[in-house]
């Protein structure tokens, strides 16, 4: 005999669970707490810090805090400004505390990017859909507690369905960012 639920719609079911929760909470965001972003926040990517193939800044000058725990083995809640891109589209910027508990304050951008700069497409707690159609946070909700929503390959999301060469192309063509010379080098004599 089958079992009435399967593990796996257990598990669909504990997701949906969290994120209507989450939505609910969305609502109540305290707008008192939440850090000012408009277009112009957000630059090219190669001007932030990378860590481990992704990029980090903070909007309020305390990069170093950010850095520390984007670069602990053991995990971190990420600093109120954080902002944590892996690719120029889409981006994580931490609100102040309390600003959103259902997300750890953590707000979720989907961007058009250009030669131009930047316009944010889409923003929010739990209701932003990338151009893939994967909700930012149902996939970032799945990370260990200790990884502040982070995802990489061993903090308990679903992984990535790209490669790691292709990530990398896409950082590096950047549209915002300014194309680097290549200087020819002389030849041997």
């Amino acid at each position: 005999m089958k079992p009435f639920i399967n593990i796996s719609s257990s598990i669909r079911v504990v997701l949906l669970g969290a994120l209507l929760s989450a939505i609910s909470s969305n609502a109540a965001a305290d707008d008192a707490k939440k850090i000012d972003i408009t277009d112009d926040t957000f630059k090219c990517i190669q001007e932030m810090k990378p860590v481990r193939g992704f990029f980090v800044g903070n909007l309020l000058g305390k990069l170093d805090d950010t850095l520390k725990t984007a670069t602990s083995a053991s995990g971190g809640r990420y600093p109120p400004g954080s902002v944590v891109q892996l690719v120029p589209t889409e981006v994580m910027v931490k609100h102040k505390e309390g600003w959103n508990p259902a997300t750890k304050d953590w707000e979720f951008f989907e961007l058009e990017v250009s030669n131009s700069g930047s316009k944010i497409k889409t923003r929010g707690a739990v209701e932003v859909v990338n151009r893939f159609g994967g909700n930012c946070f149902a996939c970032h909700v799945a990370a260990k507690p200790e990884w502040d929503l982070i995802c990489e390959k061993d903090h308990g999301c679903a992984p990535l369905p790209i490669a790691t060469d292709r990530i990398v192309a896409i950082q590096k063509a950047d549209p915002r960012c300014k194309p680097t010379e290549v200087k020819p080098v002389a030849a041997a004599k």
